[in-house]
């Protein structure tokens, strides 16, 4: 899913590849139970407490074994390993390619308007932006995901195959709220990282960092794009699932929202989100950033 690079990156493009793939295989065998439980929070449009927390999180399986109920938060596995594997390839193998082309077409604009700390450090925030708005493309496989994970009846006992025929461009649906998500959210990602390699941690070079530098530069990057992105990220997720034919615009979703449970609704889900969804999204970038410059060593 990244693009073929076509200019001198610092790594190849086959390294990026398994770089970022093997961050999104690492990520979903061990988090995906956790983003079950968050999107299930951000889908409940009641008031959370003690006692509805459980048929929240577990749904028929709240009174069931611990055993069950931990198998209960792995719905929809396939279409989350078709997803967060190919979202990861894109995402942190296609982040680079979008800055090299930056760098050669543009970095003269950057320099010129922000200086040339602050310029590569804006160049690596926009490649990310640039990134995240074409991820919707994996619409589909995201929201089928989801829907697997908050409302199963959707699906009616149908194959992925025969989904894809009859529902169509309706896998699209909140596409536009999608990228509206996806570019801060990813600028922020990528930003955020940057300016704390850069200031906080010396580095200089981002493809030589250490581990533990990419690990405290993923926090950052981590908790700004998550907080900057949650609001247009709970109404992406109250659109995607919904039923297959429900098509409610998003501005109605808002409105409601707004109107039945205040704007502090829109960041529902976001302790939670950053708690433990978070540390998710820093251990595949930080894997991505410290494999891809590995693997370059060898391919």
């Amino acid at each position: 899913m990244s693009p073929p690079i076509a200019g001198k990156g610092k790594e190849s493009g086959t390294a990026r590849v398994l770089g970022s793939g093997a961050s999104g295989i690492a990520e979903l065998l061990i988090f995906h139970p956790v983003d079950t439980v968050a999107k299930r929070l951000m889908s409940n449009k009641g008031k959370m407490s003690l006692a509805t927390a459980g048929p929240i999180i577990f749904r028929e399986h709240a009174s069931a074994s611990i055993p069950k109920k931990f198998m209960s938060l792995f719905p929809g596995l396939g279409y989350a390993a078709g997803y967060k594997v190919a979202q990861r390839v894109y995402k942190f193998g296609g982040q680079p390619w979008f800055n090299d082309l930056i760098n050669r077409y543009y970095k003269t604009q950057f320099t010129n308007t922000f200086g040339e700390r602050k310029g590569k450090m804006m160049m690596q925030a926009t490649a990310g932006s640039l990134t995240g708005i074409g991820e919707v493309v994996l619409l589909p496989l995201d929201a089928l995901k989801i829907k697997r994970q908050v409302n199963p009846e959707a699906f009616r006992g149908r194959g992925v195959v025969r989904i894809f025929m009859e529902e169509g461009t309706t896998l699209y649906r909140g596409w536009g709220w999608t990228m509206a998500r996806n570019a801060p959210g990813s600028f922020a990602l990528f930003g955020a990282s940057a300016v704390t390699k850069e200031y906080a941690l010396g580095v200089t070079d981002y493809s030589k960092a250490t581990w533990t530098q990419n690990f405290i530069a993923s926090i950052a990057g981590a908790v700004a794009s998550i907080t900057v992105a949650a609001p247009l990220d709970t109404v992406k997720t109250r659109i995607q699932n919904a039923n297959f034919e429900s098509k409610v615009p998003g501005l109605t979703v808002v409105r409601e929202l707004v109107k039945n449970e205040g704007l502090s609704a829109f960041f529902k889900g976001l302790t939670p989100k950053i708690l433990v969804v978070g540390p998710k999204l820093v251990f595949s970038y930080t894997l991505a950033q410290s494999l891809i410059p590995l693997f370059a060593k060898y391919v």
